[in-house]
């Protein structure tokens, strides 16, 4: 099973969340075989992290609330919350295996969350988080939608994207209607 985890710092922790970086990827290094993606968000600044995001392979449910919640930030103090999700890897490739590598052009996490209550798009596992067409696709790190529990239901879509700027990254998810679409800086993660 797939699953999305989204780690959203709380204000003012990045003294914390520095201290605990070792601790945190060392964490991460045990999950190097389950990941799909992971990497940080940043601030209105792009300098100021705002949070971690981690899309994993993991056996159930259970498996997953401990990824996220025995996490040593979350453990620390540095997360106001955490959204956590089953996720379908619509790409079926890593963010490793992206073809615009690692560096050049703008990243972002794309988070479109709803459905507004008369477009839910067929509501079922796919819904309305198919894959976009045209150019938008091969500018696609990781993308996929967000699931109930049980993986039946389409809560929203999830996407990391190169893109010129916000409003180009947002544009992913054009074609559905969303109750709210969040986006944000981001960039691969890792050791350095």
């Amino acid at each position: 099973m797939e699953f999305f985890c989204y780690h959203r710092d709380r204000a003012g922790s990045g003294v914390l969340r520095g201290a605990l970086v070792e601790e945190h990827w060392s964490y991460m290094d045990r999950y190097d075989d389950e990941l799909i993606a992971r990497g940080p968000t940043f601030g209105a600044d792009g300098e100021t992290v705002s949070g971690s995001v981690h899309i994993a392979e993991l056996p159930d449910p259970a498996a997953a609330r401990a990824f996220a919640f025995d996490e040593p930030n979350y453990q620390a103090g540095v997360y106001r919350d955490v959204l956590l999700r089953r996720w379908r890897n619509l790409l079926g490739r890593t963010m490793w295996e992206f073809p615009g590598g690692r560096t050049g052009g703008r990243r972002y996490l794309v988070v479109g969350l709803g459905p507004v209550q008369d477009a839910v798009g067929g509501g079922g596992g796919g819904g309305g988080g198919g894959l976009p067409g045209g150019g938008d696709r091969d500018e696609l790190i990781a993308f996929g939608p967000l699931l109930s529990d049980d993986g039946r239901v389409w809560v929203g879509t999830a996407a990391l994207v190169r893109a010129e700027g916000p409003e180009a990254a947002r544009a992913v998810l054009a074609p559905v209607r969303y109750a709210d679409v969040e986006v944000h800086e981001w960039e691969f993660g890792g050791r350095r």
